[in-house]
């Protein structure tokens, strides 16, 4: 049996994750929008949401994780990863890495060049501006009284110091900001916290609107599929409790489930590759070969080095007075590592000179361990992770059954290509390079992964790099924007789905191309653009 919501909606918002937390917050500021959003996971009333070390702590939990794996990948040497995905109210920005990073200008505006009118630079910067509240102040690079909090770190690391003097003895130039349009340069990262507590999407823009009459939120349900009559989409259906339930929209559909889950809740509905839905017994409604492909991710390479006399987060953690230190620091004045974004520096820089802008990132941490969830590392040590990040693999989220329960079949297809396989290789170069400068000698940097063993050509240095490669956790791209004449284009660039009538996909799926570093940002810009159309067209 099938109940109804009571009431009909103007919009249902399908996902409370970061785009869906704005676009409710946007839609619902007009009291004649009734508005519903839907989240799968539960309130963020868990106090390692709120400390920004409790990443360590949310990655890997279900209370917090959907804990999705990839398949076997070919190109990381038959290895199979953990891909987080956060499942609470505030979604992966609940348990993200908090850095704000909106990637470079050139990424934006090839989006413009692809034909997507207003997606350029220019076109989403005073988007950005919008979201945000800067502790850099009004600029014309940055906004204040926005959503969005952004502040500067608030702990520094003698060795995080060193790593940047050495990218400067690279050659790479020391930069106040990597959000002024060329990230090109090391500093470190600004993170999307307010007085040393995470500002996560939820406490951002949910929760201030969910004082609104017109606003209702349900969590702890699971949306199964899109309720299409006629070609439009005037509904969802969803379960709780071993129930199932069913609301109505008079106006719009908006699904905003994310990467993994938004091109999943396409194909239950009978939208995407007829070849896929079929042996699952789905009906096709609308034939879109692109959902669930074009799937993007950036791979690093976790490049650890053993370090001396300098302190790092692994001899800290394991001492009972440093952690009560620690504790205590935290508690009075909101500083010190449980204030720690899991990476502090930045480096974008070139993974040869040939290139045109600046094609790797690197995440610099004053610690180390196996993976999340693991315990670090019991000797001083520094992760250095480079990632590729203009990928040229592709690959693809698909059902394993209609089961809503189900997680999809992912296979990201990392390294699959030449191009990126070079890069991962060039990538572990830069990185050698950067641990032999001048700088970084007093601590005696000893390489533990990939292992001086390692040999320096390119047929070692790509193995190795299926080896110690894994996720940052940035997919993108599996519902991609792109015109009408593009059979691979899911929605066109208003966000609307080609086919179907009423719904529009409104996450980091719809990115044609992944954006030059964190995505979390860009994510937040696609929500709020979206809203401002979704008004638009409703006039």
């Amino acid at each position: 049996m099938v109940k109804r919501i009571e009431g009909e909606f103007d919009y249902i918002i399908a996902g409370a994750g970061t785009a869906g937390c704005i676009v409710a917050n946007r839609l619902s500021e007009n009291p004649k929008n009734r508005v519903l959003i839907l989240e799968a996971g539960g309130n963020d009333n868990w106090i390692w949401f709120h400390i920004p070390v409790g990443y360590l702590f949310a990655i890997g939990n279900p209370r917090s994780d959907w804990m999705f794996k990839t398949e076997p990948e070919p190109g990381l040497n038959g290895r199979a990863l953990s891909y987080p995905r956060g499942k609470v109210i505030g979604g992966s920005s609940a348990i993200n890495a908090m850095i704000s990073m909106r990637g470079q200008a050139a990424d934006y505006d090839h989006w413009r060049q692809l034909g997507l009118t207003g997606w350029g630079w220019d076109d989403v910067l005073p988007v950005f501006r919008s979201l945000e509240d800067h502790f850099l102040g009004n600029s014309e690079h940055h906004g204040t009284g926005g959503g969005w909090r952004i502040e500067a770190p608030r702990l520094s690391w003698t060795i995080l110091d060193a790593i940047g003097d050495a990218a400067e003895e690279m050659g790479i130039p020391r930069i106040p900001d990597f959000n002024t349009g060329n990230n090109e340069g090391v500093s470190y990262f600004h993170v999307n916290q307010k007085r040393g507590r995470r500002w996560s999407a939820a406490r951002g823009f949910l929760k201030p609107a969910l004082t609104r009459s017109n606003l209702r939120l349900e969590t702890n349900v699971l949306v199964d599929r899109l309720i299409i009559e006629n070609g439009r989409a005037v509904g969802v259906r969803f379960s709780r409790g071993g129930e199932t339930f069913e609301a109505r929209t008079k106006g719009e559909v908006i699904l905003s489930s994310g990467s993994v889950g938004s091109p999943a809740v396409l194909q239950r509905s009978g939208i995407g590759p007829a070849d896929w839905l079929a042996p699952l017994g789905i009906d096709v409604v609308a034939e879109r070969q692109g959902v669930g492909r074009n799937l993007q991710d950036h791979l690093q390479q976790r490049a650890i080095y053993k370090v001396s006399g300098v302190k790092t987060l692994n001899e800290t953690y394991y001492s009972l007075i440093g952690r009560g230190m620690m504790g205590v620091d935290y508690a009075l004045r909101r500083r010190g590592p449980l204030t720690m974004a899991p990476s502090q520096l930045g480096i974008f820089t070139r993974s040869d000179p040939g290139r045109e802008r600046a094609n790797i990132q690197f995440h610099a941490q004053p610690l180390s361990l196996d993976k999340f969830g693991d315990p670090l590392h019991r000797f001083p040590a520094v992760t250095v992770s480079a990632c590729n990040l203009q990928p040229t693999s592709r690959g693809t989220i698909r059902l394993r059954t209609t089961q809503a329960e189900a997680a999809p079949v992912i296979a990201p297809n990392y390294l699959a290509t030449d191009e990126d396989r070079q890069v991962a290789a060039d990538a572990i170069r830069v990185t050698r390079r950067l641990m032999k400068q001048k700088a970084l000698a007093p601590y005696r940097p000893e390489e533990y992964l990939p292992g001086s063993s390692v040999g320096d050509d390119d047929a070692s240095l790509a193995k190795a790099a299926g080896d110690i490669g894994t996720t940052i956790f940035h997919p993108v791209g599996t519902a991609k924007m792109g015109l009408a004449s593009d059979p691979s284009a899911v929605v066109d660039e208003r966000l609307r789905v080609y086919g179907v009538g009423g719904l529009r996909v409104v996450d980091a799926s719809v990115m044609p191309t992944i954006t030059s570093g964190n995505t979390n940002t860009p994510t937040a810009m696609i929500a709020a653009k979206a809203a401002g159309m979704i008004l638009e067209d409703a006039r």
